[in-house]
């Protein structure tokens, strides 16, 4: 936005900047806390389950040394159904206690909580601590199984950071909180720290975060959202010239409020908590704007959602079997609806569209991965367009004006027409 776009909008819409303008209600701060403070409770209690699953590993490993002195041929980890059947039972109370909290948040945004910025807030830390919950079944499961079969696990499997701190060591409140505030989604034992905390470097971090948030709740009020109710009578009439004009217009104040967005929290907040909590991996994004084809920047823009998917996903797939091209669609299917579940309950409209978003990306990988494997440059450059372009205009604008349409026809200027 030059300057002249900039004294234009001040001319066309005046200062629609407004403290008091929002669209919140009391309850959805008080059920929004009350979400947040359930959180403990499910980690307390994928603790408790942890915690009952090492001790019975402890008992079971007990017993196996004392069956292995008196018949060194038996094994009866193996054959005991009953061993088995304590495993499965760990699991589906792990996948019944982060479900449900997922579950009850998404309810309470869906139907109870109106403003949609708290919504996506609510829904953003429910995924968050589902994932972190999923990473601490599925490692401690691992970590578990290479304490009890120590001759079927290869001396590079586990990390030789792990040895600092072996099952069930691992196995304690302060751990798992630790995991809660660390800025990742894959559950370790341990991870490399920093030897203190740079409380300069943790107010430079918070002061961007500050101001940048300001500039979006500026840029979004003073220009999306005129953009935004300006384009309802057009796509209410399916004027699609209008909507492409629209659509066009929008795309540079949303890569704007985005790049904002990203540089806020990945660089700022992400950093703050990774200084707060001596967090040593700090390669939280890399170059993803310069991504010569769409599936590279699927794989950099966002490092911690792209370690958990490859962990906890992708390489179980393809170990189990399953070709690379099988698991890569599982991933992009769960990711879309999970972004459907970020977008969609939050604006009480689930359309599909964040999903179908997802699933578009599949096509578009395939078309520019051949670009970024051709030999010199211009292959390369051809796929940063077609990527600049697709996120630009076909993504993220598109995404939201259909869904603040849905929004106002449901509770806005259009349903009040309606009526």
């Amino acid at each position: 936005m030059n300057l002249r776009l900039v004294i234009e909008n001040f001319q066309k819409y005046g200062v629609l900047i407004c403290l008091r303008c929002h669209d919140y209600r009391r309850h959805d701060l008080m059920l929004s806390t009350l979400l947040y403070a359930l959180v403990p409770c499910h980690l307390f209690v994928a603790y408790v389950l942890e915690l009952g699953a090492a001790q019975h590993a402890k008992g079971v490993l007990g017993r196996l040394k004392r069956s292995a002195e008196s018949n060194p041929d038996s094994d009866p980890l193996m054959t005991s159904r009953a061993f088995q059947a304590t495993w499965y039972t760990i699991a589906w109370a792990h996948g019944i206690n982060a479900s449900f909290c997922l579950l009850v948040t998404t309810f309470t945004v869906y139907y109870h909580i109106h403003h949609p910025l708290i919504g996506i807030i609510c829904q953003i830390h429910a995924i968050i601590v589902w994932l972190k919950n999923c990473s601490y079944a599925f490692t401690n499961r691992d970590l578990r199984h290479a304490y009890l079969y120590p001759q079927h696990t290869s001396s590079d499997e586990l990390p030789e950071l792990y040895s600092q701190c072996p099952y069930p060591q691992n196995v304690t409140i302060g751990n798992l909180a630790y995991f809660w505030w660390a800025p990742t989604l894959v559950y370790q034992p341990i991870y490399p720290r920093t030897p203190s905390i740079r409380w300069t470097f943790v107010a430079k971090r918070l002061a961007e975060c500050a101001s940048l948030s300001i500039f979006i709740w500026l840029a979004s009020a003073q220009y999306a959202a005129p953009l935004l109710h300006n384009s309802l009578s057009k796509i209410s009439t399916m004027d699609v010239p209008s909507i492409l004009e629209r659509l066009m217009k929008l795309s540079t104040v949303s890569l704007v409020i985005w790049l904002a967005g990203f540089f806020a929290v990945f660089q700022s907040v992400l950093n703050a908590l990774a200084e707060i909590m001596r967090f040593g991996d700090r390669e939280f994004y890399t170059e993803w704007w310069n991504s010569p084809s769409v599936g590279n920047y699927w794989r950099t823009w966002n490092k911690p959602v792209y370690h958990f998917m490859r962990r906890h996903i992708y390489s179980p797939l393809v170990g189990r079997g399953f070709s690379s091209g099988f698991a890569s669609l599982m991933v992009f299917v769960f990711s879309g609806l999970l972004h459907e579940l970020l977008v969609g309950v939050p604006t009480h409209n689930i359309l599909g569209v964040a999903f179908a978003g997802m699933m578009v990306q599949l096509p578009m990988i395939a078309m520019t991965t051949p670009l970024e494997r051709m030999e010199g440059v211009n292959g390369r450059v051809v796929g940063n367009c077609i990527f600049w372009i697709s996120f630009c205009l076909v993504g993220q604008p598109l995404a939201a004006l259909i869904y603040f349409f849905a929004w106002q026809a449901k509770y806005g200027s259009l349903s009040k027409q309606k009526v």
